[in-house]
């Protein structure tokens, strides 16, 4: 089995819909693999609060209210690619989104000597996902998470964690919402999609199943492209 010493270098990039699991399976591979899990809003946040150059100009274009351009978030990557701990390679969700995005990290990529492990497509079903994501709720109190039909409360009402009868629902969780984003997200991954195929660089995973299994899948992507 692959360890982190036989991840370095290696840059995996996530794609997949709200909903997907992106962030949980982003963790669990950190976990395995000693990999660094990159979502670019937290890395915004970071370098913000950091004070860097490009976290300056990003809080500028925040506070006028405008959208922090391709280059702002690139500088910002490549500020994160140069230290130490990227030396075992890392995890890309959220960036990129278009393929203009995608050209732009290879050649990122290539100026820090690092290499493009592979770009994977979580894989959904958009009538399932609606009802997956269209069904959560937590504990208002301690965050638990719950589902309509995949895992209620053992006492209805009542949080197995912290016995709280306080629930709560994003308000962006109902169906009509959840579908106009898999349209949206769909429409603007294609082209995506069909860079990194072009690339052979793309594998595709089934997102709809157990996490465990999802998790299995991935790190066998991983421990493949590290022999």
């Amino acid at each position: 089995m692959a360890d982190a010493t036989t991840t370095k270098s290696a840059v995996l990039i996530l794609l997949g819909p709200p909903g997907a699991g992106k962030g949980t399976q982003a963790r669990m591979l950190e976990q395995k693999f000693g990999l660094v899990q990159l979502s670019t809003g937290d890395l915004l946040r970071a370098a913000v609060a950091a004070g860097t150059e490009a976290g300056k100009a990003a809080q500028a274009v925040m506070e006028s209210g405008g959208l922090v351009s391709d280059e702002i978030v690139l500088a910002i990557l490549r500020d994160r690619m140069g230290e130490p701990d990227m030396a075992r390679g890392a995890i890309l969700d959220g960036f990129p989104r278009t393929t203009g995005q995608a050209g732009a990290l290879d050649a990122l990529l290539a100026e820090q000597g690092m290499g493009l492990g592979a770009a994977i497509s979580l894989e959904v079903d958009d009538t399932a996902m609606i009802e997956r994501v269209s069904g959560r709720y937590t504990c208002a109190n301690c965050g638990e998470g719950y589902h309509d039909s995949f895992k209620k409360p053992a006492v209805a009402g009542v949080c197995d964690k912290c016995g709280s009868t306080e629930f709560k629902r994003r308000a962006d969780d109902n169906a009509e919402t959840v579908s106009a984003r898999l349209k949206a997200y769909h429409a603007e991954t294609a082209p995506l999609i069909r860079y990194y195929e072009q690339q052979g660089a793309l594998r595709r995973v089934d997102a709809m199943g157990d996490i465990d299994r999802i998790a299995h899948d991935l790190a066998a992507i991983v421990e493949e492209i590290a022999a």
